[in-house]
Formats: C-alpha cells, structure tokens, sequence
C-alpha cells in the first residue's frame, strides 16, 4: 500500500492525480480504467477539499491500495474534517432534466456508478471514504 498525505486544497488534485496514476500504472490498469478511477478521485478529492474544513484547509490522506485475483485496486481518502456521510444522501433523479433536478449530488453519484464498491465510516474523529474498482 502506498500512501499520500496533503493539504486537501484543490490546487493539490494534480499531485494527487499523479500520484494515484502513478500506483495505477505500476499495478497494469489498462488507461480506460484509470481514466474512470480519476473522475472519481477528482469528485472525492475536490469534495474534501471545499468542504471537509471549511472555511480552513486542513490535511486529506490518500491510500492505494492493489490486489490480485482479480486484480483490484482500493483507493482510501481519510480526512478529519466535519463528519459527512456522502452516501446518506439519495441519489439524484437523473430523468429530469438539469434545469428541474436540484443543484448537487451528481459527483457522488457518479462516483457510485464507476465503481465497484463504496463505502464510508468515521471512526477515531476521521471521515474515511474507500472507493474501489476491479482492473482487469
């Protein structure tokens, strides 16, 4: 497992990018896969950011994690920000269109939708949020 911590700051996402990439290609992820994996990252990451310390920034850690058969990857974004349960919310209604649906929500949504399992718990004063995507 490798591991980055950083100020959860949107001027970060490139080195957070780069680092998740990094682990992705040692691990053989196939640039379509990594592609989807970055738009959740991205979500998750720049959420952390506007929103776990706000109005402060404080620090976001991000783990990576591979494993075979199947070859799977598991990302894990801690945080000590307020508690905030992304996946308490319902889901947006996506057969209205933008104008009728509510502001918000699509990010996470996606997220969930890109990948294979998602989850959060805060234990031990920490927001965690693991995400994780199968790259075979």
């Amino acid at each position: 497992m490798k591991e980055i911590t950083i100020e959860a700051k949107v001027d970060n996402l490139d080195r957070v990018l780069s680092f998740v990439d990094e682990q992705l290609e040692s691990a053989g992820c196939s640039i379509g896969i990594q592609t989807q994996i970055d738009i959740a990252v991205e979500e998750v990451f720049v959420n952390i950011a506007q929103y776990a310390y706000d109005p402060n920034v404080g620090p976001a850690t991000i783990s990576v994690e591979t494993s075979s058969n199947p070859l799977k990857v598991k990302l894990t974004f801690m945080d000590k920000g307020m508690p905030y349960n992304p996946l308490a919310k319902d889901d947006p209604d996506v057969t209205q269109s933008a104008d009728e649906r509510p502001i918000g929500g699509l990010g996470i949504y996606m997220v969930k939708n890109i990948m294979d399992d998602v989850e959060y718990e805060y234990k031990d004063g920490q927001n965690i949020f693991t995400i994780a995507k199968n790259i075979e």
